[in-house]
């Protein structure tokens, strides 16, 4: 691999880890700070390497380009929740993030001061206990009919690969942009489906490294009943039809 891209997933790991060059070459034990490395002047030291993945389980190969695992224990580093907030009595807020904030979240993702804009609140049901959870504005009709565009999810956060549900919803945060899919797990590879449940969007494919936070949907906020049962009749409608339009095909074959 070229120096550059060397020195670029150095700079990544840092940055997601929202520590300055100074701060992460003291975490490092380095004497100066990180800026050369990041720069493509100096190859990333064995020291370094060695480091990276002692405190924060990074694949030495994924840093040399010659892997697509970028966490040798996944779900550890990559899955568990960066910040979270308490209120005045030291419990656990959930955090809302709206379809606008989204598009800052994953940049934001360690910034603790950025998560203590976000407005927040907590329900005082047995189910919102022993766990961190946050909410998420749902945006676009990629999961018709279960869930509609502006309505508000739940998440709660997924801190172990193992646990995963073929039939429960996820929120997916990677670092460009936050999905909510149903997960395709292959057992052979590190490479995952996310799934859509409406039939107008195909799969998508990614490597479980990509996944910076994963948040399992257990509940939602609608404020518009009448609205979700119309999705729910159009949705059927349009399967109808889509069944209907194969049949025609098969008859014309």
């Amino acid at each position: 691999m070229p120096i550059e891209e060397e020195s670029k997933r150095f700079k990544q790991i840092r940055e997601e880890l929202n520590l300055t060059q100074a701060a992460f070459a003291e975490q490092l034990g380095i004497s100066m700070t990180t800026a050369d490395i990041e720069r493509g002047r100096t190859r990333i030291p064995g020291q370094v390497v060695k480091e990276l993945l002692k405190q924060y389980q990074i694949n030495p190969l994924w840093l040399f380009g010659e892997s697509g695992q970028k966490y040798l224990r996944i779900g550890e580093t990559a899955m568990s929740p960066k910040v979270v907030t308490v209120d005045n009595t030291g419990k656990e807020n959930i955090v809302l993030v709206s379809a606008k904030a989204a598009a800052g979240y994953p940049n934001n993702i360690g910034d603790a001061q950025w998560f203590e804009s976000l407005p927040a609140f907590s329900i005082p049901l047995p189910e919102y206990r022993n766990a961190t959870f946050r909410g998420f504005q749902v945006d676009g009709d990629s999961m018709l009919p279960a869930l509609q565009s502006d309505e508000w999810i739940v998440g709660k956060a997924v801190d172990d690969w193992d646990n995963l549900r073929s039939k429960s919803m996820y929120v997916i945060v990677t670092a460009d942009s936050i999905l909510v899919k149903k997960i395709q797990k292959d057992n052979q590879t590190t490479y995952i489906n996310l799934i859509s449940l409406n039939p107008e969007y195909g799969p998508i494919r990614i490597d479980r490294s990509e996944i910076r936070e994963l948040w399992q949907v257990n509940s939602k906020l609608t404020f518009d009943l009448e609205a979700g049962f119309q999705n729910v009749s159009l949705h059927n409608l349009h399967q109808e039809m889509k069944e209907l339009k194969e049949e025609v095909r098969r008859v014309i074959g």
